[in-house]
């Protein structure tokens, strides 16, 4: 998993952020972290926005922390949706992806100006967002794709199978009073 959040990031600092589609520009990085969170839960997806975002703010020089705050939320979102319903549609992840990006953007866009961090207000960030929203959704089915078949190795069991196992909850007795025989 780390050399595949290593390989996005370098994918994007040196090519897909350099790459101007209509005004805004592919985002890979938050493709990547919402596919390994996609298939492998809240934790998973935790721990791998917050590697990249550490990764992009050290790669880039931008403020230290800014990304991987916004990631790790992005990361803990798609993999907590994941968890709770169990979606099971083929074209999931167009939907996935573009949540995923558009709520990095507008995160992204609100912690730089809270910390003003150079961050402008003008209509051409909204068009911006909508464009790199738009563009991450025809890029999220080959990157979850290509996430899926990296990480099956990893992956114990398939998350399909999961909801299938899992046992029902146990009756337990107040907070206060648990483990304790009365």
């Amino acid at each position: 998993m780390g050399l595949l959040l290593l390989l996005a990031v370098v994918l994007q600092l040196s090519g897909f952020s350099q790459l101007g589609i209509l005004g805004g520009h592919i985002d890979v990085v938050v493709l990547v972290v919402a596919a390994v969170a996609y298939y492998g839960g809240s934790v998973s997806g935790c721990a791998a926005g917050f590697a990249a975002g550490f990764l992009l703010d050290l790669m880039s020089g931008a403020t230290m922390g800014v990304s991987s705050l916004v990631l790790t939320a992005t990361g803990y979102a798609v993999g907590r949706f994941r968890e709770v319903r169990d979606p099971s549609h083929g074209l999931l992840p167009l939907g996935v992806g573009a949540a995923a990006t558009g709520g990095f953007v507008v995160t992204f866009a609100a912690v730089s100006f809270m910390l003003d961090v150079g961050a402008s207000v003008s209509p051409l960030v909204i068009r911006d967002a909508i464009v790199t929203t738009l563009l991450n959704t025809l890029l999220a089915l080959p990157v979850f794709a290509g996430t899926r078949k990296l990480l099956r190795p990893v992956l114990k069991v398939d998350p399909r199978e999961v909801r299938r196992r899992r046992r029902p909850p146990r009756e337990t007795g107040p907070l206060g009073l648990r483990g304790l025989e009365v």
